[in-house]
């Protein structure tokens, strides 16, 4: 067993580490989408995905996913994020929304 977990983490590893595609790229079209389900734009959700996912591991994007269960505005998705008390995660969440909504992103 403990061989078969060592095999999945470095699949895992070799496939997030593959230049312009693999589980970061899937990531953010996770990410996009809960963005997307959330009301944001889809401008705005491409932009903050992809800041959020180079600044977030796994298990803080998961955390940040069941915000996007039903549709709310930005401002509401924002304050459902500062519940999940990862404040690394709301920073990242926060900051990208500002950069993203400025075209800074």
């Amino acid at each position: 067993m403990r061989k078969l977990i060592m095999l999945l983490l470095v699949v895992a590893t070799g496939w997030y580490l593959i230049p312009g595609g693999g589980l970061r790229r899937y990531e953010e079209y996770r990410v996009r989408g809960a963005l997307l389900e959330s009301g944001v734009s889809e401008k705005r959700a491409e932009c903050m995905a992809r800041r959020m996912v180079k600044r977030l591991d796994l298990v803080q994007l998961w955390k940040l996913q069941r915000f996007s269960e039903e549709k709310r505005t930005l401002g509401a998705y924002i304050r459902g994020v500062k519940r999940v008390g990862d404040g690394e995660a709301v920073a990242v969440t926060i900051s990208s929304a500002a950069l993203c909504a400025a075209g800074l992103g």
